[in-house]
């Protein structure tokens, strides 16, 4: 994993908004799911390629668009961060396109990661 994945996955994994239906989850299992979320993505993706990167004035918004392919399906996608004024991310959200590449990362997310699921349902 690059250096920038793993700052990115730190800070991600520390951030309260970062994965809303997650927040019912006490701390340390809401950090270990979002960092367990993150790792498994970019083992999912292949050919994973950041393309641009658009910075709001104060530095405190970044849109990062990506490009990725998850077994024969390609799909582009764009990270929308926002940081604090300490530099934490407050809020991570993605979106992905198109449905087709969307389906096939949830169909290999849920199966990578569907055994797991019962252990973080039954902590919230």
């Amino acid at each position: 994993m690059a250096r920038s994945e793993v700052k990115l996955e730190n800070e991600a994994a520390q951030s309260t908004n970062a994965l809303g239906p997650l927040v019912g989850l006490a701390r340390e299992d809401f950090v270990s799911a979002v960092a367990l979320l993150l790792r498994t993505v970019l083992t999912v993706f292949e050919d994973f390629t950041y393309h641009r990167q658009l910075v709001s004035a104060d530095g405190r918004s970044v849109v990062l668009e990506f490009s990725a392919r998850v077994g024969e399906k390609q799909l582009k996608g764009i990270d929308l961060i926002q940081f604090d004024a300490d530099g934490l991310i407050t809020d991570f959200e993605v979106m992905i396109r198109p449905m087709s590449g969307l389906q096939a990362l949830g169909a290999e997310m849920g199966a990578r990661l569907g055994h797991l699921l019962p252990v973080y349902k039954a902590a919230t």
